[in-house]
């Protein structure tokens, strides 16, 4: 069981790191750098460690913990020590001739204190991928990790002081009790991971002290399947796909579904030859493997493959056809390892269903139709869209991550991190030989000086 920070050290931990943020210790780019070195660090020379947390938390495989989460966060934080100069850098503004002698600058500036409050799933990419847009800005930050991954939240409580500066970043354990004491405080940004219910508790905390947020939230990812895509290659692609931005259900025309759920099996048998109880990951806890076991009691769709699972929370990948709109594997995102097959009679229809609903995070679209692309593009929202595979998105570094609506706000990865904490900063140096162009603004207002402003507009000729 995780230990916990005590709730009469949190007020204190954060009044030092705002402490050390108003001493001016984390402005220096080159600290900055340093920090994000030794954040490389602490992951590069404690992958091990980190995969055998991941490992127990989660069951998380090897690969999985490397090609998710490990990698990513490592080549990133690198990333960024590159980038950071490029950043930073003040930026000049294109005004009018008459205004040029101001020098019109927008400065990028840390915001201050942050929260970084990550989930259990991947808990490693969502704490420290915040976290190194946190240093890249200048910003101090606190990350509250989940109780419900302690192997990870106890290693990283203890790596994090050797290797960066604990007057600047912290690490705090615990569950509701600690989380609520955090969000007593006031933060300069805080960033969460996680579900729309727990966030409209954060954010009505967060408003009591206008702090801004980032909010990464689930919900349900949709799949459309037209049937112009190779179905064989479709099933390949999605069945493997098992985290918070997978496929949630998915609309398939109604005379293409027999043929992608073979296929589904298909792939499975090609995955899984000795069953995938043994080999994937956990569900994360007793409480999440019955309330999937609860959906799939009570849906009215038929369970195409799949459908065990032992008392070790092991959880068979599931296929289940024929869902209706109505169905228990409709009320909620699923955040397991059951697909839904929605049959529908048209593109139109999809998009229809899609629209009706809550903006996804995600939305997958296998079809080499273009007519049906541009269709999605223009007439659906999701907080990204994606053509004919599932996840890839991201691992672009150079497209912004995050939702639209429920699915949440704001954006991240790299310098999508780093923009999450700093905010701009206009400034204008106006100097003395300006003087003449600005004397029309003073007292009295004269018939001529009314006359230069009215024409000034007024004389504007608008197309």
């Amino acid at each position: 069981m995780m230990s916990s920070t005590p709730l009469d050290e949190i007020p204190k931990l954060r009044e030092a790191l705002r402490d050390t943020f108003r001493k001016g210790v984390t402005r220096p780019l080159e600290w900055r750098k340093q920090q994000l070195i030794h954040l490389a660090k602490l992951v590069q020379e404690n992958a091990d460690a980190f995969a055998e947390a991941l490992a127990a938390d989660l069951g998380k495989p090897r690969l999985e913990a490397f090609a998710g989460e490990i990698g990513p966060v490592l080549e990133r934080t690198l990333t960024c020590v590159e980038k950071l100069d490029e950043w930073s850098k003040p930026t000049q503004v294109e005004v009018p001739d008459w205004q040029k002698s101001w020098n019109p600058t927008i400065y990028k500036r840390s915001k201050g204190t942050v929260l970084i409050i990550s989930p259990w799933n991947f808990p490693m990419i969502l704490s420290l991928q915040p976290l190194y847009g946190a240093i890249s800005a200048g910003c101090c930050a606190v990350i509250k990790v989940s109780e419900i991954a302690p192997s990870y939240g106890e290693l990283l409580a203890r790596l994090l002081p050797r290797y960066l500066d604990q007057s600047a970043y912290r690490v705090v354990l615990g569950g509701i009790p600690e989380v609520t004491k955090l969000l007593e405080l006031q933060w300069d940004h805080i960033f969460y991971t996680g579900n729309g219910r727990i966030a409209r508790v954060i954010a009505t905390a967060a408003a009591k002290h206008l702090t801004p947020l980032t909010l990464e939230l689930g919900g349900k990812s949709p799949v459309i399947v037209d049937g112009t895509f190779d179905i064989a290659l479709a099933a390949k692609r999605m069945l493997w796909a098992k985290i918070c931005i997978a496929p949630d259900f998915v609309l398939v025309l109604r005379e293409k579904q027999e043929e992608l759920a073979a296929a589904l099996k298909v792939a499975y048998d090609s995955f899984y030859p000795n069953g995938a109880l043994n080999s994937m990951g956990r569900i994360v806890s007793d409480a999440h493997h019955k309330r999937l076991k609860g959906l799939l009691a009570r849906t009215q769709g038929e369970i195409v493959f799949g459908g065990c699972f032992d008392e070790n929370r092991g959880f068979e990948p599931t296929i289940v056809k024929n869902v209706s709109e109505g169905d228990s594997l409709m009320e909620e995102e699923i955040f397991g390892p059951i697909l839904p097959l929605l049959p529908v009679d048209s593109v139109e229809d999809a998009i229809e269903f899609i629209s009706s609903r809550d903006h996804a995070l995600v939305l997958y679209a296998f079809t080499d139709d273009e007519k049906t692309k541009r269709a999605l593009v223009e007439r659906t929202m999701s907080g990204n869209l994606v053509f004919n595979d599932v996840l890839q998105q991201i691992s672009v570094n150079e497209l912004p991550f995050g939702g639209v609506g429920e699915s949440g706000y704001g954006r991240q990865v790299l310098k999508h991190s780093f923009e999450n904490f700093v905010y701009d900063r206009p400034c204008v140096d106006i100097p003395k030989s300006a003087e003449p162009g600005l004397a029309v603004r003073y007292p009295p207002y004269t018939d001529d000086k009314v006359s230069f402003f009215m024409s000034t507009s007024l004389n504007t000729k608008i197309p």
